[in-house]
């Protein structure tokens, strides 16, 4: 049976003890929305720039920490396990949007499409 870490941020694979175990928890407290260090939060970045795993747990933390809990069963915590949606409520586009105001926005997140973040 995996352990609550487990359940929350997902399995990290191909990293060592010491690294995941500081992984977890900076996104704890990032998730609880405790003071993280800036250079705990350079670290985990370098880290989430180059390893998938380490990206989603920091993704579901900073989730947890704009959204706080979710009752288990709806469709927030539904969304927060499949890791799905930007966890930033400033990058959604809401109601209806003409061609053009879509095509920026999407634009604007290469990451979709390039591999890279628009930024970068």
């Amino acid at each position: 049976m995996k352990d609550r870490k487990d359940r929350k941020f997902g399995l990290i694979a191909m990293l060592s003890t010491d690294v995941r175990l500081k992984v977890e928890f900076i996104c704890e407290r990032v998730s609880k929305g405790h003071e993280v260090q800036l250079s705990d939060m350079q670290w985990i970045q370098k880290w989430a720039n180059r390893n998938h795993s380490v990206e989603a747990m920091l993704r579901k933390a900073r989730r947890a920490a704009i959204n706080g809990e979710t009752t288990p069963g709806s469709l927030d915590a539904f969304m927060q396990d499949m890791d799905l949606g930007d966890p930033d409520p400033s990058n959604h586009l809401n109601g209806a949007q003409d061609p053009t105001t879509l095509a920026e926005w999407f634009t604007q997140r290469r990451k979709w499409f390039h591999g890279s973040d628009a930024g970068t």
